[in-house]
């Protein structure tokens, strides 16, 4: 059988959820692909002074419910086919966690660990020229992604105001979300996709009287998602016992100090050397017996066959995308549960939607505020793909599909269709 493109993977899963909930076909036709797809190609000048070529992308998906939004991404791997299904993954997550905007996302196809920092804002400063308007406040709205952070935003924010008339440009701040604080940023937002993933699994973990004090866990990916939910899970008393990275894996059954481990990471570019733990290879990391997974690298690291290596009780999606369809099915018949990445990971476009709201109101709100007000959404998202799995008697993915499906059909169907 031949492999599924991310995308296919992405469809597939949406066919699932839309055959169990008796999806209108007329909605489902239009749910089934996206709205617009963007391909720039801009020249930069390097360093050196010859001139470099790259190719840039956004795609929109949908925005029935409000304005496109989602990250961007600065890796080898950004193709149209992986940008494609990662808008499609922001329309259901946005319409799962209940906040009023649709899905896209974007990204440059390099590996900005070539650049210096001088290349990488020109490179950065030219994909926003070049996607002009077809980016804005109101309309469609980046975020920092894989490889990206909130220097890169204040890139994009500058560029963009520049291109705005004087008097719109302060009208024009929440252009980008997970700015510098500084820059018009929310508090809160760095660890906010972390800080989720943890919410949601406190919350299953309620339900399924389980004891995070004594839990162990391994984290694959130690950038921003994977180090913050090693970093918030560390209070409950959790014990990390595996974490890999691009740089290699260690093991430490005694356990892994998530504190520590990030400014080491922080420092070196990687995990690779770091003294509290044993390196191991890709296939002794994966089979490691803990009682938690929490896959937050990239996509399509939990296939038919990583899945059987698992020894594990529950996956806890940090990235999106990291389980496929034939993994899916593999967990399912081992009795794996798995809580998706596209309920999981919302505390991130949660908190960008906050600071969005931040800047239109001209207001800054403190920490307390922020994670309130993500705990209250996370809960109500926890709760709506709860019922769905027992209402449905499927798994957690599917739920939190028909979940959103069913918010956009209705939507849909108040609003019709034009002309």
């Amino acid at each position: 059988m031949a492999k599924l493109s991310v995308y296919e993977n992405v469809i597939a899963q949406f066919n699932n959820a839309a055959d169990l909930m008796n999806l209108d076909p007329e909605i489902r036709r239009i749910l089934a692909c996206t709205t617009n797809e963007i391909i720039v190609h801009f020249p930069v000048k390097m360093d050196d002074g010859h001139i470099q070529i790259f190719t840039g992308y956004r795609v929109q998906h949908n925005n029935v419910l409000g304005p496109y939004k989602g990250g961007l991404r600065f890796h080898p791997s950004v193709d149209i086919d992986e940008v494609r299904a990662l808008a499609t993954w922001m329309t259901w997550k946005s319409a799962i966690a209940g906040i009023p905007y649709g899905g896209a996302k974007g990204g440059i196809q390099i590996d900005p660990r070539q650049y210096s920092r001088s290349e990488l804002e020109r490179i950065t400063r030219r994909f926003t020229f070049a996607l002009g308007s077809n980016i804005g406040p109101e309309y469609d709205i980046p975020a920092p992604d894989v490889n990206t952070n909130s220097q890169i935003m204040a890139w994009i924010l500058d560029t963009y105001l520049s291109m705005m008339p004087p008097l719109e440009r302060n009208r024009c701040v929440h252009v980008v979300t997970g700015k510098p604080i500084e820059s018009g940023g929310s508090l809160g937002r760095d660890k906010a996709t972390g800080q989720g993933v943890v919410f949601v699994l406190e919350l299953w973990a309620k339900d399924h009287n389980f004891d995070l004090s004594h839990a162990t866990y391994m984290v694959q990916g130690f950038g921003n998602v994977g180090s913050w939910t090693a970093r918030l899970l560390k209070p409950y008393g959790a014990t990390l016992l595996a974490v890999e990275d691009h740089t290699g894996a260690i093991v430490n059954p005694a356990g892994i100090d998530a504190d520590a481990l990030t400014e080491y990471v922080q420092a070196h570019g990687g995990l690779s050397g770091y003294p509290g733990g044993t390196p191991v290879d890709h296939r002794t990391f994966m089979s490691v017996e803990a009682d938690i997974f929490v896959p937050a690298a990239l996509e399509n690291q939990i296939t038919a066959e990583t899945a059987s290596w698992l020894n594990v009780k529950l996956v806890v999606e940090g990235a999106n995308g990291p389980t496929n369809i034939e993994g899916d099915k593999v967990l399912q018949e081992r009795g794996i549960g798995l809580l998706p990445d596209v309920l999981c990971n919302a505390g991130g476009v949660i908190v960008s939607y906050f600071e969005w709201l931040q800047n239109k109101r001209s207001e800054f709100w403190d920490l307390e505020e922020v994670d309130a007000k993500l705990h209250k959404l996370m809960i109500s998202a926890y709760r709506h793909v709860y019922e769905a799995v027992h209402k449905f008697n499927t798994d957690w993915r599917t739920a939190a599909y028909v979940v959103a499906l069913n918010r956009l059909e209705k939507v849909y169907r108040e609003r019709g269709i034009f002309p």
